[in-house]
Order: C-alpha cells, then sequence, then structure tokens
C-alpha cells in the first residue's frame, strides 16, 4: 500500500531530488508506505495528475521550487477537483516565505516551512493516525544533522547509472549576501564526515561516478574540504566527475596543494562573484576581497586542471550598465571556462527586497521574479542584458567556438607567426582585429545586432548559428572572410554536426568553380598546343 507519495518536478531527467530523498529516509516506520515520483518540465499537469493518483496515497507532498511553482499549482488543482480527499502538503524554498498569497499554499492542506524532515514525518502520522492539525502552516523543525538518517541509499541503480547524485557534506551558510535564501541561516551545520564519507563509498561501489554537492560553502572548512578531496583523489578513474561551490577569496595552500592533484575533466568548481563593485558589495551584506577572489581564479586557471564556472549578477541595487560591464571584463580576463550572468531575482523572504524603494527595483511579480528595471537600468537594458545572457550561453558557454569566439570578442593577441584555422587545405594570415571598447562592449553590439536580425533567442539551429556569427564578423565588424570562414569552419567541424551551414556551402562552391574554370583553361591551353 502507497499512503504517502513524495514527487516533485525536476528541471531536466538527470536532476535527482535530494530533497525527496530525505524525506522519505526520514520517514521512519512510515517509509514502508512511501514512494518517490518524479516528474520533469514540460509534462502535461493532468498527466502528472493521473499517475499520482494511480497510487491512491493518502498523503501527496511536494517539493516546491521557483522554477516547477506554477507547473505544481497546476497540478494540485486539479487534484483538488478530482480527490479533495488526499491531503496535499507542500513544502521547499518557495514556499516557506510570504505564504499567505501563494495559489499553490491556499490550495495545499498543510504548508510546511524550512526543514521538513522532522515535521513532514510528524504530520503524516498525525493524518493517517486521523488526529490531523488544525493549522495549515506548519513551521519546520531543524533537528542536530546526527539525528537526520543519510538517504543516498535511496538512490536507485537507474538513478547511480543516468542521473547527477546530489550530495551534501554541510548545510546553511555564515555569509548574509541579501539576495540568497541562505542569507537567513544563521551559519554553516556540518554532517559527520565519516558517515558522509562512507554513504559515498557505497555509492561509488555501485557505479556511481557523478557526484553534484549542494553546499553552499565547500571551502569554507579547509580540513574537511581536503578530506573529501582525498577520498575521491583515492578512487579516481577517467570516469569521476565531482562539482563543488566555492567561495572565491579562500583558497589555502593546503586546499590548493589537492586541487592541483586532479586530472583534467574530473573536477569544476563554481565561484560565485556576483559583482566586482565594493559599494554594491556593501550594500547587499556580501563579504568579498577582490584582489584575493582574482588571485585564486588566475591560480586555478594557471595550476589547476579544474573546470571554472564562474557566475555574475545583473540588476543588483546601485549597479549601472557601466559598473556591471567592467565587471564581466574583468572576470573575462581570469578566464574561466564558463561565465553564467544571471539577472537579480527577489526570492522570496530574502533581504533585498529592502532596497526596493531606495533604487527603485520593479521586479516579475511572477516567477522567477527577475528584477525589470532600477534607477540605474531601464527595462529595455534589462532586457538586453537578458538576451547577452541568453546568447552568451550559446556561443561562449557552449564550447563551440574556440577559435572564433576571441574573434568576435576583439581579445585574440595578433603576431605575425598566428594563422587563422586552415581552409581548403590553405592556411589564412590572421589580420589585425578592430580595436573595441571591451569584451562585453562587443558581444553586446553581436546581441543587439542577432536580436533585431532574428527576433529570437531560443530555436536557434545550430547551423543558422554559425551563419549568423559569420555574417556580423564579416558584414558589420569588418574582418576579412578568409579569416572569419577559417575559424568558424574549424569550429563547426570540431561539433560533429553535419547539416549545411550555407557560407562553408558557397565557399566549397567557389573553390570548385575556380578548380572548373582553371581546368577548363588548362584543357584549351592543352588543345592549342
Amino acid at each position: 500500500m502507497t499512503a504517502i507519495v513524495l514527487t516533485t518536478i525536476n528541471a531536466r531527467y538527470v536532476h535527482a531530488a535530494a530533497g525527496l530523498r530525505y524525506l522519505l529516509a526520514n520517514l521512519g516506520e512510515l517509509s514502508a508506505q512511501a514512494r518517490i515520483m518524479e516528474f520533469v518540465l514540460g509534462a502535461r499537469p493532468l498527466d502528472i495528475a493521473e499517475r499520482l493518483l494511480a497510487a491512491r496515497p493518502r498523503v501527496i507532498g511536494f517539493g516546491v521550487y521557483i522554477w516547477n511553482v506554477e507547473e505544481i499549482t497546476r497540478v494540485i488543482a486539479q487534484l483538488k477537483q478530482i480527490a479533495p480527499e488526499i491531503v496535499i502538503v507542500v513544502g521547499g524554498p518557495e514556499v516557506s516565505y510570504e505564504t499567505e498569497n501563494q495559489r499553490v499554499c491556499q490550495l495545499a492542506d498543510y504548508v510546511v516551512t524550512g526543514w521538513g524532515e522532522v515535521s513532514f514525518a510528524k504530520l503524516c502520522r498525525a493524518v493517517i493516525s486521523g488526529t490531523r492539525p488544525a493549522g495549515r502552516i506548519v513551521v519546520g523543525e531543524q533537528p542536530q544533522l546526527t539525528a537526520l538518517a543519510l538517504p543516498y541509499d535511496l538512490y536507485t541503480d537507474e538513478d547511480v547509472r543516468q542521473r547527477f547524485i546530489y550530495v551534501e557534506a554541510s548545510r546553511g551558510c555564515p555569509y548574509k549576501c541579501e539576495f540568497c535564501l541562505s542569507s537567513l541561516d544563521k551559519t554553516a551545520w556540518a554532517f559527520d564526515l565519516e558517515p558522509l564519507l562512507g554513504a559515498l563509498a557505497d555509492l561509488y561501489q555501485r557505479g556511481a561516478r557523478h557526484f553534484r554537492f549542494v553546499d553552499r560553502t565547500f571551502n569554507l572548512k579547509v580540513a574537511t574540504s581536503v578530506r573529501i578531496l582525498e577520498f575521491f583523489l583515492e578512487r579516481m578513474d577517467e570516469r569521476l566527475f565531482v562539482h563543488f561551490e566555492v567561495i572565491p577569496d579562500h583558497l589555502p595552500d593546503k586546499l590548493k596543494q589537492a586541487i592541483a592533484r586532479f586530472p583534467a575533466g574530473a573536477l569544476q568548481f563554481e565561484v560565485g562573484i556576483q559583482t566586482w563593485n565594493p559599494e554594491v558589495q556593501v550594500r547587499i551584506s556580501r563579504r568579498q576581497d577582490n584582489v584575493a577572489a582574482a588571485a585564486n581564479l588566475q591560480w586555478l586557471r594557471r595550476f589547476s586542471s579544474a573546470l571554472i564556472h564562474a557566475d555574475l549578477i545583473a540588476g543588483l541595487p546601485g549597479e549601472d550598465m557601466a559598473s556591471f560591464g567592467q565587471g564581466f571584463d574583468r572576470l573575462y580576463a581570469l578566464q574561466p571556462h564558463e561565465i553564467q550572468v544571471g539577472i537579480l531575482k527577489r526570492l522570496r523572504g530574502t533581504p533585498i527586497a529592502r532596497h526596493t524603494e531606495a533604487f527603485a527595483m520593479r521586479y516579475n511579480p511572477d516567477p522567477p521574479y527577475n528584477v525589470l528595471s532600477t534607477d540605474r537600468i531601464r527595462f529595455e537594458d534589462m532586457q538586453r542584458v537578458a538576451r547577452f545572457a541568453r546568447y552568451w550561453e550559446l556561443v561562449a558557454n557552449s564550447g563551440r567556438f574556440r577559435h572564433s569566439l576571441p574573434m568576435l570578442l576583439g581579445d585574440m593577441q595578433q603576431s605575425e607567426s598566428q594563422a587563422a584555422p586552415p581552409i581548403d587545405g590553405h592556411a589564412s594570415e590572421i589580420q589585425a582585429l578592430p580595436v573595441v571598447a571591451s569584451p562585453f562592449g562587443r558581444f553586446m553590439q553581436f546581441t543587439d545586432w542577432l536580436y533585431s536580425t532574428t527576433q529570437q533567442t531560443h530555436a536557434i539551429a545550430l547551423e543558422r548559428l554559425f551563419d549568423l556569427l559569420h555574417r556580423f564578423m564579416t558584414q558589420q565588424v569588418g574582418l576579412a572572410e578568409d579569416f572569419v570562414a577559417a575559424a568558424l569552419r574549424a569550429d563547426y567541424e570540431a561539433t560533429g554536426a553535419r547539416g549545411k551551414v550555407a557560407f562553408i556551402a558557397r565557399n566549397q562552391m567557389d573553390a570548385g568553380t575556380e578548380r572548373r574554370a582553371m581546368q577548363r583553361a588548362s584543357n584549351r591551353q592543352a588543345r592549342h598546343a
């Protein structure tokens, strides 16, 4: 019998929900009557409702996040029409604050705010025993971490084979960055290390090789960080991949020594820079030593093989386009493998809301609650930044434009000995690039042109994107045709795609026409002789 269903809608299939597994692991005697059912964005709400009802549960617990709240609201509304007797419980970061005006909370029978492992189990026992609590809002109890059962044996063999394995060595964060829900934590709490490593060893033995730590501050306690890195170094193989979120200005030598031992492709760091502007940092209660952060990024790129994913946030209170652009250029110069440009979101409960009036912050009232304008950035310019972020994902973060991206951004170091990738077997000399203000300025120029040309930010086919880049660099920037074509052709061939790219087809046609003309001339000369 399934008395309790734990469910959520994940952004992608590979994202296995760790939160549901924590809830199931801590249900105690009710765990035998519970099951997890996960769905993926894009599934029809009615289909989700049908599958949930087929389990015939008495309680359904939903994990609600910023990316799935609208879909889950629709599912719950349908469930309440079809089977109102089922007790609906919602929990998660999206419903832990400002619950009174949320439709998803109004539809649910109970809302668990904050930590859910203890409170959800107590609520289920009460419901199943027929002693339902009167109050709808259940404030989550925060137990000692040693009292929590670890959930890692609940990852199935399918999870191990096909999905990211999410793990955590700590919860909470001691920092107070006002845009983040973790700013509401008093500190960070660490799990006992040995039981955690034992659980990770079991997962590894079962074949798990893709581990993603969800700790906000993995390198906060260096001794623990080093021990975890050593654990993976002892088990290193060609398939292992480990992801951590790190504090950018805290990288002691002992930690560097462990990081430097990882081979290429095994280690990824998510580095939250967010802003380089000291005044903005103070305003949002963010403590960051910019000099140390820059030095650590330089060290990681020079002396380690770790993949670096760095974050910037546009639209912070008091930061204008010029300041954000300078910050982007500063980060780009440090050469992280990826730069994620995010737009500020006013997450429910976060202290960033205190700046709303002083800086004329205007937010989207619907998820993802992104800032639409500020007193420093107009709505139309915020839209440009949002498009910049999308196109940067397509071009820069995709890794498909290794030769042509530096040309696009105008940051290639020129010398007489450099040559562009060969086209039709012939190398072409690199020409001097026009002087541009900055990589941010150049890519924003491309962003504005691309949007005005296509009126699209999504569903741009790969071959069309290559052609559009060719058009921009030759017609708008004025780079030489053979130089641009050589780089883009090399990049396209490296993708392994076999579609039709217009400028490549034209070059091949022109080369074929020239060869045929030369052959005809040679034949005429032979007949004349």
